[in-house]
């Protein structure tokens, strides 16, 4: 009780006229921008970050609560309409979402969508507010050796395991520490990559990086891969639901849901394994029920990996609240965003700013809600954008990388780093290097390198510091075995065929073929 009794408070501070007409600005924003092919989530977060500077921390996290569950919609949308996955999760929703399109389906499809994610992300907020509490007072008593095992949980598996490439993962987290190890050393303060720049004596900002390697690199991408004919909108009507959509939705929604928090909340991380087992889970429901729809524009296909993947969306806050750990590429922006405000998630987070926590939790169930009030009867609206000539559409989205990498610092320098960042991102698409290893490595390097030194500080410069807690053996050996399994799965047995999309940003020569 006393977790609602909170999140009451958090709603106390988010009703206000001021605060609601932000979230209404951050959902109308998020969708918009999500909506625009080859942008996923993450890269409408990271190019609205700006728009939420000069706020107060709780107005700004409330706009940037609309403006992540705007772009996670607008994602779908994408998905569903031009068969354009803006990440990875977002490719078993485009499955049989395109085909219902095609079938002249796309306003059941984006409904169950919409519904779907409102549904997931409402359960999955409220089990937030239930367990990111507990989670935050039993890491108060984690030691340095243990947040260390944990941050090389986090990347282990998101590179090892979740990437479709692990060696490819494993370049892209070695650019990530390489640039995160830019700036002054923790110790000696001696600067360390720095090329006698004086302006790189700190360390390079997280928006920079996020802002270039999402928007400038995939500008550049479409850029050098641009035909002048615009992609084809498949016109979706009025967004409703016969009776018989809404039945068959509803088990796929919850089901999803159940699929999609565990992963999450995990510091495993990733909507891409929940999503394709809540895809097989309905196929072979709907089997056993004599419907053959799969392949053709099965509802069931877009409403059970839709529910999975927002669930998914909503337990990466656990750990990126309790833990400080973001799991994808979308809460590893956010934890940039929070960083900005001088704010460091973690166990101390709940009771050092209880405000910000609460009313962020409220503003994600308020921001869920105008989600789906807003943009059911304006995706006739958003198709209608996709249909801006591609020069025009990504010189918009030009300007604002270059704005948002001027505001974090107001120094044209860092536009010399925004445009080095681009390239960047544009060789890591043209040889199908993830992007989330990448920008994990920039963010978590530097906390685990502070934790490393306290662990080696506190024994005295003993390597066996590290696995010196039970909780960091038991780390160890789940990472052991989070390696080795598919490995050994793969001698087995032949690696079944599948769809891989890069990560976070639609990624390489093929994807751009079908895309287009």
């Amino acid at each position: 009780m006393d977790n609602l009794g909170l999140l009451a408070d958090g709603f106390g501070a988010v009703l206000t006229p001021e605060n609601l007409l932000y979230a209404v600005i951050g959902v109308l924003l998020g969708t918009f921008v999500g909506v625009l092919p080859g942008i996923g989530p993450a890269m409408a977060v990271a190019l609205l970050l700006p728009v939420t500077y000069g706020l107060e921390p709780i107005s700004a996290f409330i706009m940037f609560a609309g403006i992540y569950y705007g772009g996670m919609y607008g994602g779908s949308t994408t998905a569903i309409l031009l068969n354009t996955p803006g990440e990875s999760a977002s490719v078993m929703t485009a499955l049989e979402g395109n085909l219902m399109a095609r079938g002249g389906r796309a306003a059941q499809a984006l409904a169950t969508a919409a519904i779907g994610s409102f549904v997931a992300g409402t359960v999955g907020t409220l089990l937030v507010v239930l367990f990111a509490p507990a989670l935050a007072s039993v890491a108060v008593e984690i030691g340095a050796p243990s947040y260390f095992a944990l941050m090389v949980l986090a990347m282990i598996m998101v590179t090892s395991v979740l990437g479709g490439s692990p060696l490819r993962g494993f370049i892209a987290l070695f650019l990530g520490l390489t640039i995160g190890l830019v700036g002054l050393d923790l110790n000696t303060g001696q600067t360390r990559l720095s090329f006698d720049q004086p302006l790189l004596a700190e360390r390079i900002d997280v928006v920079v990086v996020a802002v270039g390697i999402f928007a400038l690199g995939e500008a550049l991408w479409v850029a050098a891969h641009l035909r002048r004919t615009p992609a084809h909108v498949v016109p979706v009507g009025r967004p409703w639901m016969s009776g018989d959509d809404v039945r068959r939705s509803w088990g796929p929604w919850l089901r999803g849901t159940a699929y999609g928090f565990p992963f999450g909340a995990l510091p495993a991380g990733g909507a891409e394994i929940p999503t394709f087992l809540s895809y097989v889970t309905e196929k072979r429901i709907a089997a056993r029920k004599g419907r053959d729809e799969f392949g053709r524009g099965a509802i069931e296909g877009v409403a059970g990996p839709e529910a999975a993947n927002n669930a998914s969306a909503a337990g990466t806050f656990v750990p990126l609240l309790a833990l400080g750990l973001p799991v994808t590429a979308t809460s590893a922006v956010m934890l940039a965003a929070l960083q900005g405000y001088g704010i460091e998630p973690g166990p101390g987070l709940m009771t050092d700013q209880p405000e910000l926590v609460w009313a962020l939790l409220a503003s994600l169930l308020i921001g869920n809600v105008l989600l789906l009030v807003l943009n059911l009867p304006l995706a006739p609206v958003w198709a209608r954008l996709l249909q801006i000539p591609r020069p025009q559409l990504y010189a918009g989205i030009l300007f604002f990388a270059a704005l948002g990498a001027y505001a974090a610092n107001l120094q044209a320098f860092d536009l010399f780093l925004l445009l080095l960042l681009g390239l960047l991102g544009l060789l890591m698409r043209r040889f199908g290097l993830p992007v989330l290893p990448l920008i994990l490595g920039v963010i978590l390097g530097p906390l685990m390198e502070y934790r490393l030194r306290e662990a080696m500080a506190i024994s005295g410069g003993e390597v066996s510091a590290l696995w010196s807690e039970p909780l960091a053996v038991v780390i160890y050996v789940v990472v052991a075995v989070a390696v080795v399994a598919p490995l050994v799965v793969r001698r087995v047995r032949p690696a079944p065929a599948a769809v891989a999309v890069d990560e976070g940003i639609a990624g390489n020569a093929d994807d751009e073929e079908k895309v287009r």
